[in-house]
């Protein structure tokens, strides 16, 4: 999608953004039976209008103010994404923004709205050139959006579709290897260095909870690092990212039952796609912030020489871990990736992973479990971020007595810590291997849409990528 200012006004199509029934005039060309019809469309509670000038569509946006701004900056991506359909079943090929409300960055949100709906993973069809969307660019007003402003806007977008087909690639293409690729590619045009651990280096390091989790596949485990630094950091000791990076699921020998589970499995790297993104706009936008992400990636298999329940691994860290549950694979690699993370001596460490069905079943598609033991002024700046982004988070607690959940008789800890609570268990063990400030999110229930909704597609969403975002462009300002 490509996003420009609009030097000078032209008959194209074009949206005009409202609050008010009275800036209505404000419309190019509209006559006097247009404002009557508008008018009666908006007073019938609609928000949208279409004016077909026979050569050129003009839209009428009405922005009504919601509870929150939150809630009225959701509306206008949501109003963005039922223009991107309306857009694209008249196959145009571009759109003008023009902001006549007093809300500053409502042409912004639409396009966002607008853009991210426009997303479409068809390099497996057939027909795909026949299925590809006309609409191509979006442009703005000049008073609409600075330059700035645009061009921020175009690099988050790209990384979303980026984090998006990721998600999307089928395992017969992504393996642990080929997800290590494509991060490298992405660095290379983003502008951050990638190191690629492989099986050997890996082995070396004594990385047992991934090492455990990849014997039961043919494919060799990855452990992917990315590094930013800006020329001005603001930060003096680095913020790690770490994503979880099983490019699919069975369970295992504890395998996953098919429907509605290990059918869209190969989603489960949707923590690795996202904080690849991020690392891929982080760099594009060349924030003030010095940044690592962590990909620790395999498969999880029943074949081979499979982990099995029962067994004892041997941590990175020197811990052990009693297996009860193979499918309890994430936070196994997860493990090993934050006890890599210490070494760095980090500010702050935030992991994003589809690890728990209990995150999925609480929240459900409408937010992100969250956990850490970071300050409470960060936990209150990832709440503004996820409100601003409406990407919204529920915290949970990391009490101790969930801690003796998860304790093992044989062995340091357990991977699982019984019927109830499973989420959180699965924070406090992946806590065991934490000695800094840090945040979990378990996106668990937003990574993969099933079906359309608003500006999310089908498949992987990068749900909470604009949230991490928006956290690191305010991080360090008052």
């Amino acid at each position: 999608m490509e996003f420009k200012i609009q030097q000078k006004a032209t008959k194209k199509h074009q949206l005009y953004i409202i609050d008010d029934l009275g800036k209505l005039n404000q419309v190019a060309g509209i006559t006097t039976e247009e404002t009557s019809y508008a008018k009666a469309v908006f007073n019938a509670e609609q928000t949208q209008v279409t004016l077909n000038r026979y050569g050129y569509f003009n839209f009428i946006y009405l922005l009504k103010s919601k509870k929150t701004e939150a809630q009225t900056n959701e509306a206008c991506r949501k109003a963005g994404a039922e223009l991107q359909a309306i857009c694209n079943k008249h196959k145009l090929d571009e759109i003008t923004l023009t902001n006549c409300s007093a809300q500053a960055n409502a042409a912004l949100l639409v396009a966002e709205g607008v853009a991210l709906a426009n997303y479409q993973f068809l390099k497996y069809r057939t027909e795909a050139k026949k299925l590809t969307n006309t609409l191509t660019r979006i442009f703005f007003t000049k008073d609409s959006a600075t330059v700035k402003e645009v061009a921020q806007l175009e690099t988050i977008v790209d990384a979303i579709y980026r984090a998006r087909t990721l998600v999307n690639e089928p395992l017969s293409y992504l393996t642990a290897e080929q997800l290590a690729k494509e991060i490298a590619a992405m660095g290379k045009a983003g502008g951050f260095k990638v190191t690629i651990l492989n099986k050997a280096r890996i082995e070396k390091e004594k990385m047992g909870g991934l090492l455990s989790v990849n014997r039961g596949s043919i494919d060799p485990p990855t452990f992917t690092i990315m590094e930013y630094v800006p020329k001005k950091a603001l930060n003096k000791k680095p913020i790690v990212l770490v994503g979880k990076g099983v490019v699919y699921d069975t369970g295992g020998l504890s395998l996953k039952p098919t429907p509605n589970s290990m059918d869209r499995m190969k989603s489960d790297m949707g923590g690795a796609a996202l904080v690849s993104g991020a690392m891929y706009a982080i760099a594009k936008m060349q924030l003030p912030v010095h940044v690592i992400a962590l990909v620790p990636a395999t498969d999880n298999r029943p074949g081979e020489n499979a982990y099995v329940p029962g067994d004892v691994i041997t941590m990175m860290s020197g811990a052990t871990v009693e297996v009860l549950n193979t499918d309890a694979e994430g936070r196994m690699i997860l493990g090993d990736a934050l006890h890599w993370a210490k070494q760095y001596k980090p500010e702050l460490v935030i992991d994003f992973a589809t690890l728990t069905g209990a995150a999925s079943a609480a929240v459900g598609e409408h937010g992100i479990v969250c956990m850490g033991t970071a300050a409470e002024d960060t936990k209150q700046a990832f709440r503004d971020s996820g409100n601003r982004q409406y990407e919204r988070l529920v915290e949970y607690p990391l009490w101790d007595e969930y801690g003796d959940q998860i304790k093992s008789d044989i062995a340091d800890i357990k991977n699982v810590g019984g019927a109830t609570g499973g989420a959180i268990t699965a924070g406090k063990f992946l806590e065991h291997f934490t000695n800094y400030p840090w945040m979990h999110f378990d996106i668990a229930g937003v990574s993969f849409a099933m079906a359309k909704k608003g500006y999310n597609t089908v498949g992987g969403t990068a749900y909470g990528m604009r949230m991490l975002l928006d956290f690191l462009m305010h991080y360090g300002k008052a």
